[in-house]
């Protein structure tokens, strides 16, 4: 629940700042009604986080998975 209060937070400044903004919640924000953004975007989150976790590494944020298309 908290991720999706961040994402949430994170959406309202995407309106107010748009060219601070990650491309991908852009590019989901035009797709998806809001609600559906921000819970997308929460879960890819819990994903990573998750992924970060079990793996026992710390978190780059310009890392590229190997299976990127």
């Amino acid at each position: 629940m908290l991720l999706i209060v961040g994402m949430t937070s994170l959406v309202r400044r995407a309106k107010d700042n748009p060219p601070t903004i990650d491309p991908r919640l852009a590019n989901l924000l035009v797709r998806k009604p809001v609600r559906v953004a921000t819970v997308a975007m929460a879960n890819k989150t819990a994903r990573i986080i998750w992924a970060i976790m079990t793996r026992g590494e710390t978190y780059r944020a310009s890392h590229q998975p190997a299976l990127a298309a």
